[in-house]
Protein backbone atom coordinates (compact mmCIF):
# COMPACT_ATOMS: atom_id res chain seq x y z
CA UNK A 1 0.00 0.00 0.00
CA UNK A 2 3.09 2.30 1.24
CA UNK A 3 4.77 1.82 -1.84
CA UNK A 4 1.87 3.06 -4.26
CA UNK A 5 1.01 5.90 -2.25
CA UNK A 6 4.73 6.77 -1.91
CA UNK A 7 5.31 5.82 -6.00
CA UNK A 8 2.12 8.30 -7.08
CA UNK A 9 3.47 10.95 -4.50
CA UNK A 10 7.09 10.69 -5.95
CA UNK A 11 5.51 10.81 -9.37
CA UNK A 12 2.74 13.52 -9.29
CA UNK A 13 4.53 15.92 -6.20
CA UNK A 14 8.58 15.23 -6.46
CA UNK A 15 7.62 14.28 -2.80
CA UNK A 16 11.22 14.75 -0.96
CA UNK A 17 12.57 10.92 0.17
CA UNK A 18 9.41 8.85 -1.88
CA UNK A 19 11.99 7.47 -4.70
CA UNK A 20 13.71 5.81 -1.83
CA UNK A 21 10.39 3.61 -2.06
CA UNK A 22 11.89 2.22 -5.39
CA UNK A 23 15.18 0.60 -4.18
CA UNK A 24 14.25 -3.09 -3.35
CA UNK A 25 16.73 -3.15 -0.46
CA UNK A 26 14.80 0.24 1.01
CA UNK A 27 11.79 -1.61 1.14
CA UNK A 28 13.17 -4.87 2.71
CA UNK A 29 14.60 -3.41 5.26
CA UNK A 30 11.10 -1.63 6.29
CA UNK A 31 9.50 -4.81 5.78
CA UNK A 32 12.28 -6.71 8.34
CA UNK A 33 11.98 -4.20 11.13
CA UNK A 34 8.20 -4.00 10.49
CA UNK A 35 7.68 -7.88 10.98
CA UNK A 36 9.95 -8.03 14.08
CA UNK A 37 8.50 -5.56 15.40
CA UNK A 38 4.54 -6.53 15.15
CA UNK A 39 5.65 -10.12 16.09
CA UNK A 40 7.74 -8.94 19.38
CA UNK A 41 4.66 -6.01 20.10
CA UNK A 42 1.49 -8.05 18.99
CA UNK A 43 2.61 -11.49 20.09
CA UNK A 44 2.20 -10.85 23.84
CA UNK A 45 -1.01 -9.57 23.25
CA UNK A 46 -1.96 -12.56 21.35
CA UNK A 47 -0.51 -14.74 23.63
CA UNK A 48 -2.44 -13.21 26.81
CA UNK A 49 -5.98 -13.65 24.58
CA UNK A 50 -4.55 -17.27 23.65
CA UNK A 51 -4.18 -18.04 27.17
CA UNK A 52 -7.76 -16.36 28.07
CA UNK A 53 -9.43 -18.35 25.47
CA UNK A 54 -8.21 -21.59 27.16
CA UNK A 55 -6.46 -22.61 23.60
CA UNK A 56 -3.66 -24.72 25.37
CA UNK A 57 -1.80 -27.61 23.99
CA UNK A 58 -2.91 -31.10 25.17
CA UNK A 59 -0.06 -33.37 25.57
CA UNK A 60 0.38 -36.94 25.13
CA UNK A 61 2.66 -38.84 27.72
CA UNK A 62 4.92 -40.24 25.91
CA UNK A 63 7.95 -40.61 28.38
CA UNK A 64 9.77 -38.05 27.54
CA UNK A 65 11.58 -35.43 29.87
CA UNK A 66 10.03 -32.32 30.53
CA UNK A 67 7.02 -33.24 28.29
CA UNK A 68 4.10 -33.19 30.71
CA UNK A 69 5.53 -29.15 31.84
CA UNK A 70 3.92 -27.99 27.75
CA UNK A 71 0.25 -28.89 29.12
CA UNK A 72 -1.62 -26.07 28.88
CA UNK A 73 0.91 -24.02 26.59
CA UNK A 74 -0.86 -21.72 24.44
CA UNK A 75 -1.14 -23.16 20.73
CA UNK A 76 -1.93 -21.04 17.23
CA UNK A 77 0.95 -18.87 18.12
CA UNK A 78 1.20 -19.51 14.32
CA UNK A 79 -1.36 -16.67 14.01
CA UNK A 80 1.55 -14.23 14.75
CA UNK A 81 3.98 -15.43 12.12
CA UNK A 82 1.32 -14.61 9.63
CA UNK A 83 -0.08 -11.42 10.86
CA UNK A 84 3.50 -10.28 11.39
CA UNK A 85 4.58 -11.75 7.50
CA UNK A 86 1.38 -9.93 5.62
CA UNK A 87 1.02 -6.31 7.02
CA UNK A 88 4.90 -5.27 6.09
CA UNK A 89 4.38 -7.36 2.85
CA UNK A 90 1.22 -5.88 1.94
CA UNK A 91 2.79 -2.29 3.31
CA UNK A 92 5.90 -2.26 1.66
CA UNK A 93 5.56 -4.85 -1.51
CA UNK A 94 4.33 -4.45 -4.84
CA UNK A 95 1.18 -6.72 -4.36
CA UNK A 96 -0.14 -6.90 -7.85
CA UNK A 97 3.36 -8.88 -8.99
CA UNK A 98 2.34 -12.30 -9.87
CA UNK A 99 5.10 -13.69 -7.92
CA UNK A 100 4.48 -11.61 -4.39
CA UNK A 101 0.38 -12.68 -5.14
CA UNK A 102 1.48 -16.67 -5.29
CA UNK A 103 3.36 -15.99 -2.07
CA UNK A 104 0.20 -14.35 -0.22
CA UNK A 105 -2.01 -16.98 -1.49
CA UNK A 106 0.15 -19.65 -0.30
CA UNK A 107 0.50 -18.24 2.82
CA UNK A 108 -3.75 -17.29 3.79
CA UNK A 109 -3.92 -20.72 2.53
CA UNK A 110 -1.91 -23.12 4.44
CA UNK A 111 -2.59 -20.77 7.08
CA UNK A 112 -6.21 -21.36 6.92
CA UNK A 113 -5.70 -24.81 7.06
CA UNK A 114 -3.27 -25.43 9.21
CA UNK A 115 -5.44 -22.65 11.62
CA UNK A 116 -9.00 -25.17 11.04
CA UNK A 117 -6.79 -28.37 12.42
CA UNK A 118 -5.69 -26.29 15.37
CA UNK A 119 -9.37 -25.62 15.56
CA UNK A 120 -10.66 -28.54 15.65
CA UNK A 121 -7.70 -29.79 18.30
CA UNK A 122 -8.66 -26.89 20.51
CA UNK A 123 -12.33 -26.24 20.34
CA UNK A 124 -13.65 -29.63 19.07
CA UNK A 125 -11.48 -31.56 21.66
CA UNK A 126 -10.65 -33.87 18.75
CA UNK A 127 -6.93 -34.38 18.94
CA UNK A 128 -6.36 -36.14 15.16
CA UNK A 129 -7.50 -32.14 14.48
CA UNK A 130 -8.25 -32.47 10.30
CA UNK A 131 -8.26 -35.53 8.60
CA UNK A 132 -5.09 -36.08 6.78
CA UNK A 133 -6.71 -36.20 3.21
CA UNK A 134 -7.76 -32.80 3.40
CA UNK A 135 -4.54 -31.06 4.63
CA UNK A 136 -3.26 -33.22 1.64
CA UNK A 137 -6.15 -32.55 -0.64
CA UNK A 138 -4.98 -28.55 0.57
CA UNK A 139 -1.46 -29.30 -0.40
CA UNK A 140 -2.35 -30.92 -3.65
CA UNK A 141 -4.69 -28.13 -5.04
CA UNK A 142 -2.36 -25.26 -3.76
CA UNK A 143 0.36 -27.39 -5.56
CA UNK A 144 -2.44 -27.04 -8.90
CA UNK A 145 -2.61 -23.37 -8.49
CA UNK A 146 1.26 -22.59 -8.01
CA UNK A 147 2.31 -25.08 -10.83
CA UNK A 148 -0.57 -23.86 -13.62
CA UNK A 149 0.32 -20.48 -12.93
CA UNK A 150 3.93 -20.81 -12.89
CA UNK A 151 3.96 -22.68 -16.58
CA UNK A 152 0.75 -20.20 -18.16
CA UNK A 153 1.69 -16.95 -16.66
CA UNK A 154 2.96 -14.27 -19.32
CA UNK A 155 4.90 -12.85 -16.43
CA UNK A 156 6.83 -15.89 -15.16
CA UNK A 157 10.09 -15.51 -17.63
CA UNK A 158 13.54 -16.34 -17.08
CA UNK A 159 16.42 -14.69 -19.40
CA UNK A 160 18.04 -17.20 -21.53
CA UNK A 161 20.43 -17.36 -24.45
CA UNK A 162 18.68 -17.85 -27.44
CA UNK A 163 20.57 -18.72 -30.90
CA UNK A 164 19.71 -16.56 -33.87
CA UNK A 165 20.47 -17.35 -37.43
CA UNK A 166 22.14 -14.54 -39.24
CA UNK A 167 22.56 -15.43 -42.88
CA UNK A 168 26.39 -13.85 -44.16
CA UNK A 169 26.36 -12.61 -47.39
CA UNK A 170 29.71 -13.18 -49.00
CA UNK A 171 30.65 -12.23 -52.78
CA UNK A 172 34.32 -12.69 -52.06
CA UNK A 173 35.09 -16.09 -50.86
CA UNK A 174 33.09 -18.98 -52.22
CA UNK A 175 33.77 -21.29 -49.11
CA UNK A 176 33.04 -18.96 -46.92
CA UNK A 177 30.07 -20.31 -44.33
CA UNK A 178 26.32 -20.12 -45.41
CA UNK A 179 24.99 -18.64 -41.84
CA UNK A 180 26.79 -17.72 -38.97
CA UNK A 181 25.32 -18.58 -34.98
CA UNK A 182 25.02 -15.92 -32.74
CA UNK A 183 23.14 -15.60 -29.70
CA UNK A 184 21.11 -13.10 -27.60
CA UNK A 185 19.59 -12.80 -24.16
CA UNK A 186 16.07 -12.76 -24.42
CA UNK A 187 13.16 -13.29 -21.51
CA UNK A 188 11.29 -16.22 -22.28
CA UNK A 189 8.76 -19.26 -21.11
CA UNK A 190 10.60 -21.86 -19.79
CA UNK A 191 10.14 -24.61 -17.42
CA UNK A 192 14.33 -24.81 -16.59
CA UNK A 193 15.78 -25.09 -13.24
CA UNK A 194 18.85 -25.08 -10.89
CA UNK A 195 20.26 -28.12 -10.43
CA UNK A 196 23.37 -28.40 -8.30
CA UNK A 197 27.12 -29.60 -8.32
CA UNK A 198 26.52 -29.62 -12.43
CA UNK A 199 28.61 -27.27 -14.63
CA UNK A 200 26.26 -26.14 -16.93
CA UNK A 201 23.43 -26.28 -14.14
CA UNK A 202 20.38 -25.96 -15.37
CA UNK A 203 17.75 -28.34 -15.47
CA UNK A 204 14.90 -28.62 -17.78
CA UNK A 205 11.78 -30.71 -16.72
CA UNK A 206 10.78 -31.39 -20.30
CA UNK A 207 13.53 -34.67 -19.65
CA UNK A 208 10.27 -36.36 -18.06
CA UNK A 209 8.43 -36.55 -21.05
CA UNK A 210 11.22 -36.66 -23.63
CA UNK A 211 10.21 -39.86 -24.54
CA UNK A 212 7.19 -38.35 -26.03
CA UNK A 213 9.21 -36.98 -29.15
CA UNK A 214 7.01 -34.04 -31.13
CA UNK A 215 3.96 -34.41 -28.21
CA UNK A 216 6.72 -33.67 -25.27
CA UNK A 217 5.74 -29.86 -25.58
CA UNK A 218 1.92 -30.62 -24.95
CA UNK A 219 2.62 -32.35 -21.74
CA UNK A 220 5.62 -30.67 -19.90
CA UNK A 221 3.01 -29.08 -18.11
CA UNK A 222 1.75 -31.85 -16.79
CA UNK A 223 5.28 -33.17 -15.12
CA UNK A 224 5.90 -29.49 -13.92
CA UNK A 225 2.78 -29.53 -12.25
CA UNK A 226 3.67 -33.07 -10.71
CA UNK A 227 6.67 -31.78 -9.21
CA UNK A 228 5.15 -28.64 -7.70
CA UNK A 229 3.04 -30.81 -6.14
CA UNK A 230 4.90 -33.35 -4.29
CA UNK A 231 7.14 -30.63 -3.40
CA UNK A 232 4.70 -28.53 -1.29
CA UNK A 233 3.13 -31.51 -0.20
CA UNK A 234 6.90 -32.69 1.04
CA UNK A 235 8.10 -29.59 2.63
CA UNK A 236 4.90 -28.78 4.25
CA UNK A 237 4.37 -31.29 6.20
CA UNK A 238 8.36 -31.98 6.91
CA UNK A 239 7.89 -28.42 8.27
CA UNK A 240 5.18 -29.83 10.56
CA UNK A 241 7.10 -33.26 11.52
CA UNK A 242 9.92 -30.60 12.89
CA UNK A 243 7.93 -29.10 15.00
CA UNK A 244 8.15 -30.73 18.33
CA UNK A 245 10.65 -29.04 20.51
CA UNK A 246 10.77 -25.38 21.72
CA UNK A 247 11.91 -23.37 18.70
CA UNK A 248 13.22 -25.93 16.98
CA UNK A 249 10.94 -25.03 13.56
CA UNK A 250 11.09 -22.01 13.95
CA UNK A 251 14.79 -21.59 14.06
CA UNK A 252 15.33 -23.88 11.41
CA UNK A 253 12.94 -21.90 9.06
CA UNK A 254 14.46 -18.58 9.55
CA UNK A 255 17.98 -20.26 8.93
CA UNK A 256 16.57 -21.29 5.46
CA UNK A 257 14.88 -17.95 4.94
CA UNK A 258 17.91 -15.84 4.87
CA UNK A 259 19.34 -18.35 2.25
CA UNK A 260 16.49 -18.01 0.30
CA UNK A 261 16.86 -14.46 0.61
CA UNK A 262 20.22 -14.82 -0.45
CA UNK A 263 19.65 -16.80 -3.56
CA UNK A 264 16.45 -14.50 -4.82
CA UNK A 265 18.50 -11.35 -4.31
CA UNK A 266 21.35 -13.03 -6.79
CA UNK A 267 18.94 -14.55 -9.26
CA UNK A 268 16.90 -11.08 -9.45
CA UNK A 269 19.83 -9.38 -9.91
CA UNK A 270 21.31 -8.92 -13.10
CA UNK A 271 24.79 -8.26 -12.79
CA UNK A 272 25.12 -10.46 -10.00
CA UNK A 273 23.46 -13.64 -12.10
CA UNK A 274 25.74 -12.80 -14.76
CA UNK A 275 29.10 -12.21 -12.59
CA UNK A 276 28.15 -16.07 -10.95
CA UNK A 277 26.97 -17.68 -13.81
CA UNK A 278 23.65 -18.27 -12.67
CA UNK A 279 20.08 -18.10 -14.10
CA UNK A 280 18.48 -14.35 -13.76
CA UNK A 281 14.98 -14.44 -13.37
CA UNK A 282 13.30 -11.01 -13.91
CA UNK A 283 10.67 -9.05 -11.59
CA UNK A 284 11.77 -11.76 -8.77
CA UNK A 285 12.99 -8.86 -6.59
CA UNK A 286 10.16 -8.33 -5.00
CA UNK A 287 10.09 -11.43 -3.74
CA UNK A 288 13.39 -10.13 -1.37
CA UNK A 289 10.48 -8.11 0.10
CA UNK A 290 8.51 -10.70 1.05
CA UNK A 291 11.48 -13.15 2.39
CA UNK A 292 12.65 -10.18 4.92
CA UNK A 293 9.37 -9.88 6.12
CA UNK A 294 9.41 -13.87 6.65
CA UNK A 295 12.79 -13.35 7.90
CA UNK A 296 11.63 -10.52 10.08
CA UNK A 297 8.00 -12.73 11.48
CA UNK A 298 9.88 -15.71 12.34
CA UNK A 299 12.44 -14.32 14.23
CA UNK A 300 10.43 -12.63 16.31
CA UNK A 301 7.90 -15.34 17.34
CA UNK A 302 11.20 -16.85 18.15
CA UNK A 303 11.72 -14.77 21.33
CA UNK A 304 8.13 -16.52 22.61
CA UNK A 305 9.04 -19.94 21.47
CA UNK A 306 12.18 -20.43 22.47
CA UNK A 307 12.75 -23.41 25.66
CA UNK A 308 10.60 -22.86 27.61
CA UNK A 309 8.26 -22.22 25.17
CA UNK A 310 5.89 -18.99 25.70
CA UNK A 311 3.24 -20.41 22.96
CA UNK A 312 3.38 -22.87 20.22
CA UNK A 313 2.90 -22.13 16.27
CA UNK A 314 0.79 -25.23 16.14
CA UNK A 315 -0.28 -26.22 12.67
CA UNK A 316 -1.37 -22.62 11.98
CA UNK A 317 2.64 -21.96 11.91
CA UNK A 318 4.11 -25.16 10.73
CA UNK A 319 2.09 -25.79 7.28
CA UNK A 320 2.51 -22.38 6.48
CA UNK A 321 6.31 -22.04 7.35
CA UNK A 322 7.01 -25.31 4.83
CA UNK A 323 4.76 -24.37 2.13
CA UNK A 324 6.19 -20.59 1.84
CA UNK A 325 9.53 -21.98 1.65
CA UNK A 326 8.71 -24.88 -0.72
CA UNK A 327 6.85 -22.34 -3.20
CA UNK A 328 9.68 -19.32 -2.54
CA UNK A 329 12.07 -22.08 -3.91
CA UNK A 330 10.04 -22.56 -6.61
CA UNK A 331 9.52 -19.09 -7.87
CA UNK A 332 12.96 -18.56 -7.91
CA UNK A 333 14.26 -21.84 -9.16
CA UNK A 334 16.08 -23.08 -6.75
CA UNK A 335 13.61 -25.71 -5.80
CA UNK A 336 16.08 -28.79 -6.36
CA UNK A 337 18.09 -27.41 -3.66
CA UNK A 338 15.69 -27.82 -1.12
CA UNK A 339 17.01 -31.66 -0.42
CA UNK A 340 20.28 -29.54 1.11
CA UNK A 341 18.57 -26.47 2.22
CA UNK A 342 15.86 -28.05 3.95
CA UNK A 343 17.89 -31.17 5.14
CA UNK A 344 16.76 -30.76 8.66
CA UNK A 345 12.84 -31.50 7.23
CA UNK A 346 14.34 -34.11 4.65
CA UNK A 347 15.47 -35.99 7.90
CA UNK A 348 12.87 -35.44 10.08
CA UNK A 349 10.77 -36.56 7.33
CA UNK A 350 12.25 -39.66 6.60
CA UNK A 351 12.87 -40.78 9.96
CA UNK A 352 9.04 -41.04 10.75
CA UNK A 353 8.66 -42.84 7.12
CA UNK A 354 11.16 -45.03 7.93
CA UNK A 355 10.02 -46.02 11.62
CA UNK A 356 6.56 -46.89 10.35
CA UNK A 357 7.72 -48.47 7.31
CA UNK A 358 9.76 -51.15 9.31
CA UNK A 359 7.66 -51.03 12.27
CA UNK A 360 4.73 -52.51 10.00
CA UNK A 361 7.47 -54.44 7.80
CA UNK A 362 8.31 -56.74 10.80
CA UNK A 363 5.11 -56.73 12.50
CA UNK A 364 3.99 -58.35 9.16
CA UNK A 365 6.87 -60.73 9.35
CA UNK A 366 8.23 -61.52 12.84
CA UNK A 367 4.64 -60.81 14.40
CA UNK A 368 6.04 -57.72 16.45
CA UNK A 369 6.89 -54.35 15.54
CA UNK A 370 10.69 -53.97 15.56
CA UNK A 371 11.80 -50.17 15.56
CA UNK A 372 14.98 -48.12 14.26
CA UNK A 373 14.59 -45.46 16.26
CA UNK A 374 13.76 -45.07 19.69
CA UNK A 375 10.52 -42.82 19.03
CA UNK A 376 10.14 -40.89 15.77
CA UNK A 377 10.59 -38.08 14.55
CA UNK A 378 14.34 -37.51 14.93
CA UNK A 379 14.39 -35.16 17.54
CA UNK A 380 12.11 -37.34 19.85
CA UNK A 381 14.84 -40.40 19.65
CA UNK A 382 17.29 -37.83 20.69
CA UNK A 383 15.22 -36.80 23.70
CA UNK A 384 14.85 -40.55 24.30
CA UNK A 385 19.06 -41.03 24.62
CA UNK A 386 18.24 -38.16 27.92
CA UNK A 387 19.63 -35.48 25.32
CA UNK A 388 17.84 -31.85 27.27
CA UNK A 389 16.28 -30.02 24.85
CA UNK A 390 17.88 -26.94 24.31
CA UNK A 391 20.87 -28.82 23.32
CA UNK A 392 19.31 -30.72 20.70
CA UNK A 393 17.61 -27.69 19.08
CA UNK A 394 20.90 -26.09 19.33
CA UNK A 395 22.46 -28.59 17.43
CA UNK A 396 19.85 -29.04 14.97
CA UNK A 397 20.16 -25.23 14.26
CA UNK A 398 24.30 -25.46 14.16
CA UNK A 399 23.61 -28.26 11.39
CA UNK A 400 21.07 -25.91 9.84
CA UNK A 401 23.36 -23.47 9.24
CA UNK A 402 26.06 -25.69 7.45
CA UNK A 403 23.57 -27.00 4.63
CA UNK A 404 22.41 -23.19 4.07
CA UNK A 405 26.44 -22.68 3.55
CA UNK A 406 26.50 -25.97 1.32
CA UNK A 407 23.66 -24.50 -0.51
CA UNK A 408 24.65 -21.10 -1.44
CA UNK A 409 28.80 -22.60 -2.20
CA UNK A 410 26.49 -25.09 -5.16
CA UNK A 411 26.35 -21.61 -6.34
CA UNK A 412 29.78 -21.85 -7.60
CA UNK A 413 30.91 -25.41 -6.57
CA UNK A 414 29.77 -27.57 -10.17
Amino acid sequence: MLYYLFTYLDKQFDFPGAQMFQYISFRSGLALITSLLIALFFGKYIIRFLQKQQVGETVRDLGLEGQMSKQGTPTMGGIIILLALLVPVLLFGDIFNTYILLMLVTTVWLGLIGFLDDYIKVFKKDKKGLHGRFKVLGQITLGLIVGLTFYFSDDILVRERVPVEQAVVTVQSSDAPAAAREFKMVNVKSTTTTIPFVKNNEFDYKWFVGWMGDKADGFVWLAFVLVIIFIVTAVSNGANITDGLDGLATGTSSIVGVTLGVLAYLSGNMIYADYLNIMYIPYTGELVIFISAFIGATVGFLWYNTYPAQVFMGDTGSLALGGIIAVYAILIRKELLIPVLCGIFLVENISVVMQVSYFKYTKKKYGEGRRILLMSPLHHHYQKKGYPEPKIVTRFWIVGIMLAVATIVTLKMR
